[in-house]
């Protein structure tokens, strides 16, 4: 079953450093999404799409408040303080949607979960940094 079906976009940067981060640290959601995912130059990402190290709210199924996260690698992940590793279940879900879009993922004891993409509060690549 493919997790992902077109629909996403990544950055060139952040595809060749998720390709590096997926051959030390295997990630079959990630290694799909990169297969599947159009790859744009950072100039050329769209300015609503979810790219590493942007922040974001989203309202999680069930919630009735929103939620601020930051996408961010595994070194920074801090979960608590709203920083997402890629690697997980619901960054690998997040990465590459746009604001509207609804991520879906499933956990590591199986339990299923969604998010809307509310607003993008902060994109790198749309203040002019194309290396973060």
């Amino acid at each position: 079953m493919h997790l992902f079906h077109g629909g996403r976009t990544l950055t060139r940067l952040d595809a060749v450093r998720l390709h590096k981060l997926v051959d030390r640290m295997p990630s079959d959601a990630l290694d799909e999404l990169l297969a599947w995912a159009d790859t744009v130059d950072s100039p050329q990402v769209p300015s609503d799409v979810l790219t590493m190290y942007s922040q974001f709210e989203v309202l999680e199924a069930g919630a009735d408040r929103p939620r601020r996260l930051t996408l961010c690698y595994p070194d920074d992940a801090e979960p608590a303080a709203g920083f997402i590793s890629v690697l997980s279940p619901v960054g690998s879900a997040l990465l590459g949607l746009r604001v509207g879009d609804t991520a879906r993922w499933t956990g590591p004891g199986g339990q299923r979960g969604s998010a809307r993409v509310l607003t993008l509060l902060f994109q790198p690549e749309a203040s002019g940094d194309y290396t973060t």
